[in-house]
């Protein structure tokens, strides 16, 4: 399970001395030889964007779609920096882009950590040459790779899907800020499938749109959620939609690894929301009902609450009718007709126990379904979160 197993990648990553307890802060991933691929890259929609977010926005829309690299640093966002920020995140991509001998334009970067600090460059300015010099196609480079994105992370993130004609692998960073649109997230995908930029952005928006966009944790957008796909041509031509799938496969895969490991949560939930007049108002009811905190409570306290479930519904902003509503805790129903019925009460509670629950909310209206997976709210979570991290 490795970054670098598509055909056509390098890695690596080391501590650069960002990281007070002297972890892994530093990765790159980039092109064996150094030729700029077919790139696609989705972005946070907070608009107070960190300065890598800026970079790399700039980046793509001047490299036609097409980089060689991404560089990455931990411990510290580099957000709420102004043009001190921007110019230590160009400095980033100038410092790759000379080991690589590429362009500028065609390198990447991404930071995640602490808001408001300025980045470290001292360390970052020696540590970026060395991470070039190291890069290899091993799983040792890789895993330091893995290793080196992550901030309140329990561990890495990373998936390897090998189909009959291609492979695309992935690795991310998330345990917090996890909401809509992406995450505190940074997550960065390789394929070595033939696929052009154009086909291959709109490919990686279909697979956020159902994967990073499905899924909140408190609610809180990030300045520095980024999304990066490379796709190296190795393995030839490939049926865009075939790589769609799997791309959505592996970011599926990488979000649930994110909610796993939610700061202070134990639980994950999964809202499914049928019978809505659409798909996105499926969507959002859903997202509404997984963002909420007194859900979130309930989901914490084992408590099949259904009518906070209800309220939520009525005030997504969806079309909606109380007496067409039905909602289950896994296959148990617990209201019809947007009124309370017999169930079994012990058949919830065991559902309510295990680490994963369901709620099926049926508005009853027309075929629109939608899912978003969220966590609990715990204590873990206020212990993270009560002082900066």
């Amino acid at each position: 399970m490795s970054i670098t197993t598509p055909r056509g990648f390098v890695a690596s990553g080391l501590a650069a001395g960002i990281k007070a307890s002297g972890a892994l802060d530093l990765a790159l991933v980039a092109t064996e030889d150094g030729t700029a691929v077919p790139t696609a890259a989705t972005f946070t929609s907070n608009l107070a964007a960190a300065a890598p977010v800026q970079v790399s926005r700039a980046h793509m829309a001047a490299n036609g779609g097409r980089a060689a690299a991404l560089v990455v640093s931990s411990g510290n966002a580099n957000a709420a920096t102004g043009d001190r920020g921007r110019s230590d995140a160009q400095h980033m991509c100038e410092l790759a882009a000379a080991g690589l001998e590429v362009p500028v334009e065609q390198v990447l970067v991404c930071s995640t950590g602490l808001i408001g600090v300025p980045l470290p460059m001292g360390p970052v300015g020696t540590g970026i040459p060395k991470l070039v010099a190291a890069r290899s196609g091993s799983a040792e480079a890789a895993e330091r790779a893995a290793t080196g994105i992550l901030t309140t992370d329990s561990g890495r993130k990373e998936v390897l899907i090998e189909s009959s004609a291609f492979s695309v692998a992935g690795m991310a960073k998330g345990a917090g800020m996890l909401a809509p649109d992406m995450a505190t997230m940074l997550a960065f995908l390789t394929t070595d499938a033939a696929v052009e930029p154009g086909p291959l952005a709109d490919l990686l928006r279909i697979a956020v749109a159902d994967s990073f966009n499905s899924m909140s944790v408190d609610g809180c957008t990030s300045t520095n959620d980024t999304v990066v796909l490379m796709a190296s041509g190795r393995a030839g031509p490939a049926d865009p939609n075939a790589v769609a799938d799997v791309v959505t496969e592996a970011c599926s895969t990488l979000a649930g690894q994110m909610a796993a490991d939610a700061e202070g949560a134990s639980k994950i939930f999964q809202v499914r929301v049928t019978g809505a007049r659409s798909d996105g108002e499926a969507h959002q009811a859903a997202r509404k009902v997984a963002d909420s905190l007194l859900v979130k409570c309930s989901i914490n306290g084992e408590d099949p609450y259904w009518g906070r479930v209800a309220s939520e519904l009525g005030s997504a902003g969806v079309e909606f009718e109380m007496d067409r509503l039905a909602i289950a805790y896994g296959s148990v129903a617990v209201c019809r007709g947007g009124v309370g019925v017999d169930h079994d009460a012990s058949a919830v509670a065991s559902h309510m126990a295990g680490s994963l629950v369901d709620i099926h909310c049926q508005l009853g209206l027309a075929d629109g379904n939608g899912v978003v997976m969220g966590v609990e709210l715990g204590y873990g979570y206020i212990d993270e979160n009560r002082t900066t991290s």
